[in-house]
Formats: C-alpha cells, sequence, structure tokens
C-alpha cells in the first residue's frame, strides 16, 4: 500500500470518526482532566485554569480538524444538557447555608444589587460607547450569570444566544483568573465575601475556583451565583429599557 492510499484510508476513518457524537464527549472529558492534571501540576494557579486550558486544546483541535463547531456540538451535547441540573443544583448550596443567608441578609442584597447592576450597566455602557449595538449589544447584557439563564435570557431580549454563551464563559474564565490576587491585593480576608463576589461576577466557572481555594467562600460564591441569576432574569429587561 503506497502512502497515497493511506492517506486516503486515513482520511475516510477521520470522516467516519468525527460524524460520531460519542468521538466529541470523548474529546471534551479527555480535555479536560489534562487540563486540571496541568492546573493540579501548577498547584491551582490562577493562570492554569482548567476551562480555558481545555477550551484552547478543544479549540485546537476543532481548527486542525477542519471540524465545524454544529459537529462537535452535537456529540459534545450530553454535557451542555448537564447545565440544566446544574444550575438546579444551586439550591442545594442555598439551602444548606440558610442560617447564614439569615443572618447577612441586608449586606447580601445590597452587594447582589451593586453587583448584578454593575455586571450589566456597566457591559453595556462600555461597548455601546465603542459602537457596538443591535443583537449583539443586547447579548453582553446577562454575560455574569450562569450559562443556561443568560441564554434564556439573550433569547428573551432579542440577543444573540451563542454569542451570550461564549461570553459567559470568556467572563467566567477572567474572574477566576484574576479574583485571588485581586482580592488579596484588596486586602479582603472575609472568605464569605470573596465567595459571595466571585459567584455574582463570574458564576460557574468563578465558583469552581472558589472551591479550589476554600470551602466556605465555594459555598458562598454558590450562593451568590444563584441569587444573580434569579436577580439578572428579573431586572436586565428594565435595565436596557433605561439605558438603550
Amino acid at each position: 500500500m503506497n502512502t497515497a492510499d493511506t492517506t486516503t484510508d486515513l482520511a475516510e476513518i477521520w470522516s467516519y470518526l468525527s460524524s460520531e457524537p460519542l468521538l466529541w464527549l470523548t474529546a471534551t472529558l479527555v480535555a479536560y482532566l489534562i487540563s486540571d492534571a496541568i492546573a493540579r501540576a501548577t498547584n491551582r494557579s490562577p493562570i492554569a485554569n482548567p476551562v480555558l486550558i481545555a477550551m484552547l486544546l478543544l479549540g485546537g483541535v476543532l481548527l486542525l480538524t477542519d471540524t465545524p463547531y454544529q459537529t462537535y456540538f452535537t456529540g459534545a451535547q450530553f454535557v451542555h444538557f448537564l447545565l440544566g441540573p446544574a444550575t438546579v443544583a444551586l439550591a442545594v448550596p442555598l439551602y444548606q447555608n440558610r442560617a447564614h443567608i439569615r443572618k447577612s441578609l441586608i449586606p447580601m442584597f445590597g452587594a447582589l444589587l451593586a453587583g448584578s447592576l454593575t455586571a450589566i450597566a456597566s457591559a453595556l455602557l462600555i461597548a455601546k460607547s465603542m459602537g457596538v449595538s443591535g443583537a449583539e449589544l443586547l447579548s453582553l447584557a446577562p454575560k455574569s450569570t450562569t450559562a443556561p439563564v443568560a441564554i434564556g435570557i439573550s433569547e428573551q431580549i432579542g440577543g444573540l444566544p451563542t454569542l451570550t454563551a461564549a461570553l459567559v464563559i470568556l467572563t467566567g474564565i477572567i474572574g477566576a483568573i484574576t479574583v485571588t490576587p485581586l482580592m488579596n491585593a484588596m486586602g479582603i480576608t472575609d472568605w464569605r465575601a470573596r465567595g459571595f463576589a466571585l459567584g455574582v461576577a463570574a458564576h460557574g466557572i468563578g465558583t469552581a475556583r472558589a472551591f479550589q481555594v476554600n470551602q466556605t467562600a465555594g459555598a458562598f460564591s454558590g450562593i451568590g451565583m444563584g441569587l444573580n441569576a434569579l436577580l439578572t432574569a428579573l431586572i436586565t429587561p428594565y435595565v436596557i429599557s433605561i439605558l438603550l
């Protein structure tokens, strides 16, 4: 068998495998396992964020193999499906920490309202000042809440759900990378405050980072993430009507 035949056979094999959903689900899981191993090897450095590394690995594979995103998503949609149950599971830390919430209800509500409004308003105003408009601008509004909720909000307000999903991921990664050095520089040592702020600003990816740093911070990050998802869904249309 000559080289041309071998190349043709490999191309046919790849064409067959790439159309199989299990391939891309497996690729997603393997990419995350590799990324998590790198994160552990660097002692969970903020820069070695597993989601960021996995995204770069998968993006590189799709680019090198000239695989359309829709083909990848067809195989990896089971992971996307799990976002729904994961969002519902946010009720668990809320319930487990209900006593802490009752004790700190007023300051937590103030922080939640300030964080949610700032996330929406700053994104809209900065993007608008830079010439962004239309559906692209509206897609920015729910970027700081968890993906399933953000996508739903984007659909309702006339944004682009796919763009919103990408912005949500970027927001979470940036938050997870910058939170530890930023909080340390600001001298914030209360794990409840650190976690809650991260959950409000950087949703699930930030919450995962909070749990890596401290269990209390992780619990309060989950609380902030859940409450922000609810509040963002309620106030986004009103903020848009006022600012735009």
